[in-house]
């Protein structure tokens, strides 16, 4: 088959979907954004794309502290959808 698959089976070495990377950002709890795109394994412009996507849906939420500064915590409902998400990661066979 195509693209390393066998018997319609994903293998382990495939790029993480976009849920898969949202679900990595909202595990971390609470982070900057070095932390998150260390931890995340992502560039600085994915970094913005995913904040600005997940804050907007209210899964995140920016939080200012004198220091370290500027944080991203993830919000009951983002607790929620990471839930969510892991349930279905499961079931597909995804889950870390």
């Amino acid at each position: 088959m195509q693209n390393g698959s066998h018997n319609g089976h994903m293998n382990g070495h495939q790029k993480r979907s976009n849920i898969q990377v949202m679900a990595d950002v909202l595990r971390l709890g609470e982070a900057g954004k070095t932390e998150i795109m260390y931890q995340v394994n992502m560039s600085y412009h994915q970094l913005q794309r995913y904040l600005g996507y997940l804050i907007d849906r209210g899964l995140l939420e920016k939080i200012v502290k004198p220091n370290p500064g500027i944080r991203y915590r993830v919000t009951p409902k983002g607790e929620e959808a990471l839930k969510n998400i892991d349930a279905v990661l499961d079931i597909l066979g995804l889950a870390k």
